[in-house]
């Protein structure tokens, strides 16, 4: 058994895991602004893009649609927060449900946290559908960041 000294410095060496979820915000100086506070600390990042379904998509089958254009926002977004966080970002498309996209995430690979990002309350269906709450009862802390609509879909066409 180690001192409590040791258990401080293990602990202090511990690096925090941190999930982002975003999709039409991926990109955001709002986003890039949170992971470059919160990359003060020991921190390794992923990136999660739910994938998003349109039009009869939405209804008839959402899974098989929206991967591509995922794909291609966290292309596009992962320099831009690998920048911010001072090292590589990981990154991965998720469910085009983002509640059943974060789920995954943490059973599968056990984040201590999560960055939420979200168009503002007029706007976000996230928040809209109350995902911040939900998630946080997954029993993981949650921090929301608000990014405003006019910087998200300039790099892309749905």
């Amino acid at each position: 058994m180690g001192t409590t000294a040791d258990r401080l410095r293990l602990e202090s060496q511990t690096v925090t895991r941190v999930l982002i979820v975003a999709r039409l915000t991926a990109s955001s100086a709002e986003l890039a602004d949170a992971v470059f506070r919160r990359a003060a600390d020991s921190c390794a990042f992923t990136l999660l893009v739910p994938a998003e379904s349109h039009g009869l998509h939405r209804v008839v089958d959402p899974e098989d649609h929206g991967v591509e254009e995922a794909r291609r926002r966290l292309d596009y977004a992962l320099p831009l927060l690998s920048r911010a966080a001072g090292s590589p970002v990981g990154g991965m498309v998720g469910s085009h449900d983002p509640l059943a996209a974060v789920q995954d995430a943490l059973n599968l690979h056990g984040f201590h946290e999560i960055l939420l990002c979200t168009l503002p309350v007029h706007v976000s269906r996230w928040l809209h559908i109350d995902l911040p709450r939900k998630v946080a009862a997954l029993g993981v802390p949650v921090t929301t960041v608000v990014a405003p609509k006019r910087e998200t879909q300039q790099h892309f066409a749905a």
